[in-house]
């Protein structure tokens, strides 16, 4: 075999970091070759380097032999480079040829879009790399699996050979991953070269043939996908064994802290999102929600947080009525929460980590009162965050930008988790963080159970829900379709009801 790809002595660095140091990278053609380390190693930078989206201050770059220097997307295109993000750029009102073609239409003279041809190049894409595709489906009917799928084929179509996979199982259900996996093992057939970007060291060896360890920036290991286990890989990233949330005595008590009845939401056109969900969630209970993204996780997150109205139903935290009460009353009352999307919902990036510590929470003490913020009891109360939660930071008045997307997120739980709260909402609490600043997190919420909290608990990492919940429901289309007990299900059985391959009766689901 030949490289693909070559990679020499690339470095980039940011204002007081090193992201990629001196790092060498080869992917042989017509392999498939993993990426993993934690999060800040450098694996994300690496992969906008090669795809132009931004230079590399040293090095040099090969594809199929030749050197490169690339200054946009478009010259990794050309070059036959195509990459899939993970979170996926598609148009929900157009249809799946409408999306793939979108930017690069087959037009004529007077600029018409010439669509019989458009599709016929489709046809012989999807044929050539056994991807199967409906052109004329309305990308707002897919399903997550089929979305992804036409995110590849859109690459494939511009005359992608060699394709960068970021994260891209970190929203599927076992079963869309083990046909995301037939794709890529069909892909790899029909000649192509694929990159894999990934923090599950299961499916890194499962889908790999070569597999590239970074950590700190360095490259530590690159290796053939031979004799390699999960532990090895863990060592090589981390430095220690890989963590699991596996929780096993049960605080569970008879307290209702959290009690949901007959609770309805709809959205902008009036469609409910929610329909008629009742829950409970004790003190010192985690109550995991397991559904495929888009089937109303959200939107009960929004109603309970109070950011979405809702048409029917109650919502009471320790015997009170929330349901008609702002955001601030409701977070005054004792709910914490850690959001899905902690850059957009969850931290000020340019502000200093004092000022994100207080943010929810800046009408109470230590933080300060309707009127004022204290601003030595907000500096105080950060010092404690960072100490007590190892939010590894050089000081409190660096903006969160500057952090690491684990100590973003141990700032976030710090935060709330040390306002005393009688409820935690945790949205996707590990995405994107690696397994250091995973372990610490679960260790965080495991020790608040203990102490009584009761948690609502989202996760798209079905061993996290398995791991860390006392219970497990199951939400498909805005209702909920199943009640579990984590130790007996599998990740994938929580797949088959994620999906609405399995069943429970209504009154096994209540």
């Amino acid at each position: 075999m030949s490289a693909a790809i070559e990679l020499t002595g690339i470095t980039k660095r940011f204002p007081g970091v090193i992201a990629n140091d001196n790092v060498n990278l080869t992917v042989e053609k017509g392999e498939i070759h993993a990426i993993c380390g934690e999060n800040g190693a450098g694996k994300s930078t690496l992969m906008k380097i090669l795809y132009g989206m931004q230079p590399a201050d040293e090095g040099t770059m090969k594809v199929n032999g030749e050197e490169v220097v690339f200054s946009s997307p478009t010259d990794a295109i050309d070059r036959g480079i195509g990459m899939v993000h993970q979170h996926f750029m598609l148009a929900d009102q157009l249809t799946v040829l409408e999306n793939i073609i979108l930017g690069a239409e087959p037009t004529t003279a007077g600029g018409a879009i010439k669509f019989k041809e458009a599709e016929a190049h489709l046809a012989e894409v999807a044929e050539d790399y056994g991807l199967t595709i409906d052109p004329d489906d309305m990308v707002e009917s897919l399903e997550v699996g089929e979305r992804q799928r036409v995110e590849i084929i859109k690459v494939l179509y511009r005359g992608a050979e060699i394709l960068i996979l970021d994260e891209p199982t970190a929203v599927l259900v076992p079963q869309e991953v083990e046909a995301l996996f037939d794709n890529m093992r069909e892909l790899k057939a029909g000649g192509a070269t694929i990159i894999f970007i990934d923090h599950k060291l299961d499916e890194v060896l499962e889908i790999s043939d070569s597999i590239t360890v970074l950590r700190h920036g360095k490259t530590v290991a690159s290796m053939p996908n031979d004799g390699v286990t999960a532990h090895d890989l863990a060592e090589l990233m981390v430095g220690s064994e890989l963590p699991t949330p596996d929780t096993t005595e049960s605080t569970v008590t008879d307290h209702v802290a959290l009690a949901i009845d007959d609770l309805t939401v709809a959205d902008e056109d009036g469609r409910a999102v929610i329909e008629n969900i009742s829950l409970s969630i004790r003190k010192g209970e985690i109550l995991g929600i397991a559904g495929v993204e888009g089937n109303g996780q959200g939107d009960l997150v929004d109603a309970i947080i109070g950011t979405t109205d809702i048409l029917g139903g109650s919502i009471e935290l320790l015997g009170s009525d929330l349901t008609k009460l702002s955001v601030r009353k409701r977070r005054e009352a004792g709910i914490g929460y850690v959001p899905e999307d902690r850059h957009h919902e969850g931290l000020m990036l340019d502000a200093p980590l004092w000022e994100n510590a207080a943010l929810g929470h800046q009408t109470q003490e230590p933080y300060g009162s309707r009127w004022l913020l204290n601003r030595k009891g907000a500096r105080a109360q950060t010092t404690t965050i960072k100490e007590e939660f190892d939010v590894r930071t050089p000081n409190i008045d660096v903006s969160a930008h500057a952090l690491s997307g684990g100590n973003q997120q141990k700032l976030i739980i710090g935060r709330e988790l040390t306002s005393n709260p009688s409820l935690l909402i945790a949205a996707h609490p590990t995405r994107g963080i690696d397994v250091g600043a995973q372990a610490a997190v679960w260790e965080q919420i495991r020790a608040a159970r203990a102490d009584g909290l009761a948690t609502l608990l989202i996760s798209a990492d079905l061993d996290e829900l398995i791991g860390l919940s006392d219970t497990i429901v199951v939400m498909l289309r805005g209702r909920l379709v199943a009640r579990l007990a984590p130790e007996d299900v599998t990740p994938r059985d929580l797949g088959a009801y994620m999906t609405g391959a399995a069943h429970q009766d209504d009154n096994e689901a209540a």
